[in-house]
């Protein structure tokens, strides 16, 4: 996902449900697909419920894999190109659209909960210091738990950068290096666009030592680069050793419109089938009742 390319990008695994599954079996499918985020999605009426996993646990929110999971659904006949819809998450509607224009293309709006000024912490001057020789110029907090610093133009945040096990506390969950992207590198361009910023993420308290291209970040710092570059669209790009990028747009909604496009891989069927859903049948007669709880729980009031 977010790749102009096979093998750039975010890779994920995208799961099609015929009933609800419970936690414990769509977390080891996770561990054992390896991909930073498997998306999982069930049917519901005329719903689509989704929900994301690393190999080690649920996450409230994924952008790439809501890609994957869009152009996985279109790729099976399940959507069509140019009809607006919503996957229903544990971070609420997620309206997404394929692209009618062009294959492997599609939209999707995330929250984006903003961004708190605070001050730089000492261990993470530390570990700026010693792996990237420079400092950051600004830090914030976020409601979603990513911590997110401005780093100078100049820092050469492309290139080998092992930091995963330099980070401690609320690092380890999510942090985000960005910086303004100046002279656009060879090969960073999003279509014909180059980047107007630039970032890299690890949540390795996540399981992911480094995320390759990161939807949920880019949609947590898109509005403050709206703002201080006056525009209504910014292009993202992170530059990990699987590049990628997006176009991001302020949506009507109030969510951040990401704009990307993906390739599909692989396609077939698990050879390990989900417990049953028939609780009858079921040595564990309440799974089925809290895997349908579970799920049910993402859909709307009423």
């Amino acid at each position: 996902a977010f790749a102009d390319r096979p093998f750039h990008g975010n890779g994920a695994a995208v799961v099609r449900l015929s009933h609800p599954v419970d936690d414990p079996w769509m977390q080891a499918l996770a561990r054992s697909l390896n991909q930073s985020e498997t998306a999982f999605l069930l049917s519901w009426g005329d719903q689509w419920l989704l929900r994301w996993f690393t190999p080690e646990c649920e996450v409230p929110l994924c952008g790439h894999a809501t890609l994957g999971a869009l152009l996985a659904l279109g790729h099976w006949g399940d959507v069509s190109a140019g009809q607006p819809f919503c996957f229903h998450t544990r971070s609420g509607p997620l309206p997404v659209q394929l692209d009618a224009g062009a294959s492997g293309r599609g939209s999707l709006e995330l929250p984006s909960s903003g961004l708190r000024p605070a001050p730089v912490p000492g261990d993470l001057e530390t570990v700026l210091a010693e792996h990237l020789a420079t400092a950051a110029e600004a830090f914030w907090t976020s409601p979603l738990g990513y911590v997110v610093a401005l780093l100078p133009a100049h820092t050469p945040l492309a290139g080998p950068l092992q930091l995963a096990t330099a980070l401690n506390g609320d690092l380890r969950n999510g942090l985000v290096l960005m910086q303004a992207a100046g002279t656009a590198a060879e090969g960073e361009k999003v279509g014909a666009e180059s980047p107007d910023y630039r970032l890299r993420f690890f949540a390795p308290g996540l399981g992911i030592d480094e995320d390759p291209v990161t939807g949920s970040a880019h949609a947590l710092v898109a509005p403050w680069w709206l703002e201080r570059l006056g525009r209504h669209r910014v292009v993202g790009w992170q530059c990990s050793d699987r590049p990628g990028g997006m176009v991001c747009e302020a949506a009507s909604s109030g969510m951040i419109r990401l704009i990307g496009t993906g390739h599909l891989l692989w396609d077939g069927f698990l050879r390990t089938a989900p417990p049953p859903w028939d609780a009858s049948s079921s040595p564990d007669s309440g799974a089925a009742e809290r895997a349908r709880l579970s799920w049910h729980s993402l859909l709307p009031p009423g």
